[in-house]
């Protein structure tokens, strides 16, 4: 996301959902949209009704790959390579924007120059997609009058998921597919408030709005506000506080709402750290893996226990409230932070509880995207920022007239192959990709409570294409162990041509055979995401 970051601001959609609808054009890589963002499918569902063209690309067949005008499956790794081999036909065929290029974008020159090799052939040589289709998927995006790309967690989950980022920013400058309506670079964030806890500053090195904590004057002006001196000292990523645990330099830690025990690749080492500190306090709504680790739990309020706001993946910050109160002595997360603060602090009145609207009031404040924003302009339908004022509507896409750089242009980067971390060998000669189902949610704290939802999905599997099933003489619903160099857990198999000969797929909600014991904890180097996506098994009856 780093790369997406520096060119663009953040890790928002440049454009909205609604906006789907209307689009000429859809390069889907790396999402399983129709069963991770269903609403969003929808959209896009819709878009080819309309008669738009669709282009997945996905090592599996997907359910959107249904209602595509082309399927490109790649192979798991090689995302980077095939959006240069697009963007290589691109420029080959005079399909790139000239003005736009000129007017609004720098390095392009270079960048052009680094794709001479990614040539049709190549592509198709490490991707395992015929040049033929890589050439196809050139004319359609290229020649759209308006195309979006949409991408998840499949692209980012590499050790080169800033190049993947990067290639696909390349992609839509080039074409002049940013700034205007139906087009953009769009992430669909993995969780419901992913967006909005990045806004609000929920990251290693900046404050609320995306604003550096090593800038002097961004340091002076939230010393100003908070009446506090401030350190310029980056954090520290989740991923890498995992080797400091162990090590001892991290003694203790606050997970809220997160369960790493369960969702981080090589979960062994994660367990492993969290059980090496000092004291760990874990704050969720269920008592998690993780929070079974922790010396002290705090028990926080749902989504439907509380009031305050979520921003979503089209940076629509929206209203939640309080519909039923809080089980047993659960309180609001934000209750729960002020009474911890009050007591570090030593002073305060703890029978006074913080207003969420004069914190969000507070928030407006110190960063002009929101400025135009408080809760009774937010009351009904929510405002996607930028709102820099109480007149402003909000903004349907980011970037019409320029760059939040400073001279307002982009810029293209150049975007190396790069290998995955791990590949098949004799001893693992399966590739491993992980992901969600339709049914359950992310490590399935919430949605593994669910009778109905656990009477449908009731237990993990593994997707054997029928090739490798009957070289293995697999049948369909046989327990399967699946080792990798980390750990080994045993499942059925579900033999099914969804996966490609060589790949296996298997869903990461469930601990009882948790697809995260498997996964490569190998991080890209800029962003330092763990490559969860790509790691070498071997599978036994």
């Amino acid at each position: 996301m780093a790369g997406l970051a520096t060119k663009f601001g953040s890790g928002a959609m440049t454009n909205s959902v609604e906006e789907i609808a209307d689009t000429d054009a859809m390069l889907v890589i790396g999402s399983n949209t129709t069963e991770n963002h269903p609403i969003i499918a929808l959209k896009m569902k819709e878009a080819v009704a309309k008669g738009a063209q669709l282009i997945v690309a996905d090592p599996r067949k997907i359910p959107l790959v249904k209602f595509a005008t082309l399927w490109l499956r790649q192979r798991p790794g090689t995302d980077s390579v095939l959006l240069n081999a697009i963007a290589h036909v691109i420029c080959k065929e005079g399909l790139e924007d000239n003005a736009f290029i000129t007017e609004r974008t720098d390095n392009f020159e270079i960048f052009a120059k680094s794709l001479q090799s990614f040539t049709p052939e190549f592509g198709e040589e490490v991707t395992g997609v015929p040049a033929a289709d890589i050439i196809k998927a050139a004319r359609i995006y290229g020649s759209a009058g308006c195309a979006g790309i949409y991408y998840a967690m499949g692209i980012t989950q590499h050790v080169m998921g800033t190049n993947n980022v990067n290639a696909i920013g390349n992609l839509a400058m080039m074409t002049g597919n940013l700034g205007k309506h139906g087009a953009g670079v769009n992430p669909l964030r993995g969780q419901n408030n992913v967006q909005g806890s990045c806004d609000m500053g929920s990251l290693p090195n900046v404050y609320p709005g995306y604003q550096k904590v090593d800038d002097p004057a961004v340091k002076e002006k939230f010393e100003t506000a908070w009446g506090q001196v401030l350190s310029d000292k980056i954090g520290t990523p989740a991923s890498v506080m995992t080797n400091q645990m162990i090590e001892g330099t991290i003694k203790g830690l606050y997970i809220f709402g997160e369960n790493p025990a369960l969702s981080d690749p090589n979960t062994t080492h994660s367990v492993e750290a969290f059980k090496s500190l000092e004291f760990l306090v874990v704050q969720d709504i269920f008592m998690t893996e993780t929070a079974e680790l922790a010396d002290v739990v705090l028990p926080g309020a749902s989504f439907a226990e509380k009031d305050g706001t979520f921003t979503c993946s089209e940076r629509r910050v929206q209203r939640i409230r309080k519909a039923i109160n809080p089980p047993g002595e659960a309180r609001p997360d934000l209750d729960i932070i002020d009474q911890l603060y009050k007591r570090v602090l030593g002073e305060g009145n703890l029978d006074e509880t913080p207003d969420p609207s004069a914190v969000f009031d507070e928030v407006a404040g110190l960063w002009a995207a929101l400025a135009g924003m408080d809760y009774k302009r937010i009351d009904r339908d929510g405002l996607q920022w930028p709102c820099p004022d109480k007149d402003h509507p909000g903004t349907k896409f980011l970037f019409e007239e320029q760059f939040a750089t400073e001279n307002g242009k982009a810029l293209f980067w150049e975007v190396p192959y790069v290998k995955s971390d791990e590949l098949p060998d004799e001893e693992f000669p399966y590739v491993l990709t992980t992901g969600r189902e339709l049914f359950h949610y992310h490590t399935g704290s919430m949605t593994r409570r669910s009778t109905g939802l656990n009477t449908i999905a009731p237990e993990a599997f593994v997707e054997v294409n029928p090739a490798d099933a009957a070289k293995l003489d697999v049948a369909h619903g046989e327990r399967l162990t699946v080792r990798s160099r980390r750990g080994e857990i045993k499942l059925k198999a579900r033999v099914s041509s969804i996966v490609p000969p060589r790949v296996v797929f298997i869903p990461f909600h469930y601990t009882e055979a948790a697809a995260n014991l498997l996964t490569n904890n190998a991080m890209d180097p800029v962003c330092k995401i763990m490559e969860a996506k790509v790691c070498a098994v071997s599978i036994q009856k």
